[in-house]
């Protein structure tokens, strides 16, 4: 039996049927998925269908591409020119594929094999304690008859800056925004939501969210999995930090870390890819 983490699948559904193939994933085996399973590949569909189906062997946390499916399945937005969510959207078993998505979390942690995972990454302001409970503040609105309402507040770029004064939509934007968008920020936690390229698109006063120390010296050891940064192409240079998404839907290619000797393995995009959009369009479509 083996645990395998995979990044942002975002609809490359033959790539993921390629990479277990690569891995020889079996029943007895387990899959990490770091989020944004849907959304600018070709088959979100078969991608949230094949998900669902393993059941238990599956554990994936929610990336902002999926909340944005969300959103827009609950009338909340509407879908942009660049997504491909359409044939989920008209799907006949639209209802219990959306039921299964809203029940993932944004965090998933394993003491026995001392992983926590989660789509974007953990603010140097947080401990990994706290990060884990301010997520569930955020996945008991998703399952809750307020879900449409978050989502109607959901999009924005402030605040920027945690403070535990915060309270309502705006704590809970920020807390989404922390652990499904984040890349770069300040010592103190503050966000930049323009800079999405390499480390060296690094602003002035911001750093990559993992190169801050961890404020409780005991989590400095727990391996922390996350996708979201394509541009890392999966080298995130910090001990104990493991990045996931190695840009498929991009044309490069979808990765699993086996995370019992942190073995890697690849296989190559597929077909046609599209051109990642501008940045200043991120700021629109999560």
């Amino acid at each position: 039996m083996a645990t395998y983490a995979i990044g942002d699948i975002q609809g490359c559904y033959d790539e993921l049927q390629a990479l277990l193939k690569t891995i020889n994933f079996t029943r007895s085996d387990h899959l990490w998925i770091a989020g944004d399973l849907v959304n600018r590949g070709p088959n979100s569909l078969e991608t949230l269908r094949f998900l669902l189906n393993l059941g238990d062997q599956a554990t994936c946390v929610l990336g902002n591409h999926d909340l944005h499916l969300l959103a827009v399945h609950y009338g909340a937005t509407t879908c942009k020119r660049s997504d491909t969510l359409d044939e989920i959207l008209e799907a006949p078993d639209r209802i219990e594929l959306m039921h299964w998505l809203s029940k993932q979390k944004l965090i998933a942690h394993d003491k026995s094999l001392n992983v926590v995972m989660v789509h974007a990454g953990i603010p140097p302001c947080w401990t990994i304690r706290k990060a884990r409970k301010r997520a569930k503040e955020v996945e008991k609105v998703l399952q809750s008859d307020q879900a449409k309402t978050f989502f109607n507040h959901m999009y924005g770029n402030k605040p920027d800056l945690w403070s535990s004064d915060l309270s309502g939509w705006e704590r809970l934007r920020l807390i989404t925004n922390y652990l499904t968008r984040m890349r770069f920020c300040s010592p103190e936690g503050q966000l930049d939501f323009l800079a999405k390229g390499s480390l060296a698109s690094q602003p002035k006063g911001y750093q990559p969210w993992f190169k801050t120390p961890r404020k409780d010296p005991t989590e400095n050891k727990i391996r922390i999995l996350f996708g979201h940064w394509a541009a890392l192409e999966g080298n995130a240079d910090a001990e104990h930090v493991f990045a996931l998404d190695t840009g498929c839907v991009w044309g490069n290619k979808l990765t699993a870390l086996r995370l019992e000797d942190h073995q890697l393995f690849s296989v190559p995009a597929q077909g046609k890819k599209p051109k990642p959009p501008p940045a200043s369009t991120y700021l629109s479509n999560r």
